[in-house]
């Protein structure tokens, strides 16, 4: 079976909009990625245990991506009150974590055929896979949305 599904070239486009003293300081960038085939969207809730949220791998399965496929993840905190702790875990047990407060999101961009296969080390400048994004609520369940595009 052939698929009838074209990949197509996905727009990421951040804007800061402010404006002190009567002047614009804001911006807009745009980052366009080619080739893309797959995307996945969910809200999962996020309890104050440590959970799996993606999986990065060598096949595809339950909650796992291909890693030399990512080329965007977003983890958006759509919580009104509480922050989330996100581990970014590397293939060789380097990780690192970011606080994700309420309404904030963290990104990953691979616009290059590599995807997050040999994309980030907390320990030094070598690159490692990653292997997964796990969350962790701070006070109370937080419901989380992700977003991932692969080619």
């Amino acid at each position: 079976m052939t698929s009838t599904i074209s990949a197509a070239t996905m727009t990421v486009t951040l804007t800061e909009s402010i404006n002190l003293n009567g002047s614009n300081q804001g911006a807009t960038n745009s980052l366009a990625i080619a080739s893309i085939a797959e995307v996945s969207k969910r809200i999962v809730n996020c309890p104050a245990s440590e959970k799996t949220v993606i999986s990065f791998g060598a096949a595809i399965a339950a909650g796992t991506f291909i890693a030399g496929d990512i080329r965007y993840v977003r983890i958006t905190n759509k919580d009104d009150t509480n922050f989330v702790i996100l581990n970014i875990e590397g293939a060789a047990s380097t990780d690192f974590s970011v606080r994700l407060d309420k309404g904030a999101s963290f990104v990953i961009a691979s616009s290059s055929t590599t995807g997050v296969v040999d994309y980030a080390d907390i320990s030094g400048a070598t690159l490692e896979d990653l292997s997964a994004i796990k969350a962790t609520a701070d006070t109370a369940a937080c419901d989380l949305e992700i977003f991932v595009a692969s080619a």
